[in-house]
């Protein structure tokens, strides 16, 4: 398994030359093929293992872009052909004004906002509550109501609080091991930022992992700084031509999620066009359900994970499992 940070400068990723360009969605796509193809040049070995490409939460984006990037260069014969089989994402970013739109709904249905809010909404807005018409004010306050009502939560996972508190990471840590990780502070921490935060900083970690001494500063899990261009609007029309190439595909949404809420997911695949070959049903860990799913005829499957959020460390058993039997071609 590669695991690449990417635009460079994230995580502990770092260029020896200046960057002529700024970093986008299109260019990072072609710079993780570039990447591939370089990395198999010297780890020829490799060459013949069947290669999938997987992320999520805004790999919705660059993943199936990329897939079409290396599929291209497998049709142009460039040198080190890449065995390419598939992709998988999880919670994928694909259209941001769809997910916008999605979120109302997504939260009536999981008792987040009353019937009432969600009828005047509907009325108000048409659906559409990404790009409001200014002049649209009913529409807008509406909105404004809805956004109090969510603001409380945390939108990665309605199930868990919006945030845990500590002075400072070792704090947080013997907290942890004392079963009682609530300590006030001014000072507001996810779990994962804090402790991941702690690990990557880590002397003994960064010399473990081969990390170059001076490469990079202090390591952040999620580095917005780096200017950025997102200029794919939307990944669906890349889903349609991976799609027509044949390549099998495994999207999977946690149902508790509204930052990429599944009905979104769910209506971007339908737009697809493909009909179902596997119709919506659980499937099961040890006689329990573990999620439900559906598969479609460009050999696309989707899947849900219960009771998980925006990312797969939320349900990390359930996960593995997922993404093991599908890779290895067994039915979910």
């Amino acid at each position: 398994m590669i695991f690449l940070d990417q635009p460079v400068g994230t995580g502990f990723s770092y260029a020896t030359t200046q960057l002529l360009d700024t970093p986008s969605d299109s260019g990072e796509a072609k710079r993780i093929h570039e990447f591939l193809r370089k990395w198999l040049s010297k780890h020829t070995e490799f060459k013949s293992n069947p290669f999938y490409v997987g992320g999520d939460s805004y790999s919705g984006k660059i993943v199936p872009a990329t897939v079409q990037e290396i599929s291209k260069g497998n049709d142009l014969g460039f040198e080190h052909q890449i065995n390419l089989q598939g992709y998988v994402l999880g919670n994928p970013a694909t259209n941001t004004e769809c997910e916008k739109n999605y979120q109302i709904p997504f939260a009536h249905g999981m008792a987040l906002i009353s019937d009432e809010l969600y009828e005047s909404l509907t009325r108000s807005c048409k659906g559409n509550y990404a790009n409001v018409d200014p002049l649209n004010t009913e529409c807008l306050n509406l909105i404004e109501e809805f956004q109090k009502c969510i603001s409380g939560i945390n939108l990665a996972f309605i199930l868990e609080p919006l945030c845990k508190m500590a002075s400072s990471p070792r704090r947080y840590i013997e907290e942890l091991v004392l079963a009682n990780p609530w300590v006030p502070s001014t000072d507001c921490y996810t779990y994962t930022d804090l402790i991941s935060s702690h690990w990557a900083n880590n002397e003994s970690v960064r010399e473990a992992l081969h990390v170059v001494k001076g490469s990079i500063g202090k390591w952040v899990r999620c580095y917005v700084e780096i200017p950025y261009n997102k200029n794919i609007k939307s990944s669906v029309p890349y889903h349609m031509n991976n799609s027509i190439k044949g390549y099998r595909s495994l999207i999977y949404s946690g149902d508790h999620d509204i930052e990429v809420p599944f009905l979104s997911t769910q209506a971007w695949i339908r737009s697809l066009n493909y009909s179902i070959t596997d119709n919506w049903r659980p499937w099961m860990i040890y006689n329990q359900v573990a999620g439900y799913t559906q598969t479609y005829a460009n050999k696309m499957t989707f899947a849900t994970v219960k009771a998980s959020g925006h990312t797969a460390e939320y349900k990390p058993n359930e996960s593995f499992i997922l993404f093991q039997r599908w890779i290895s071609g067994q039915l979910l």
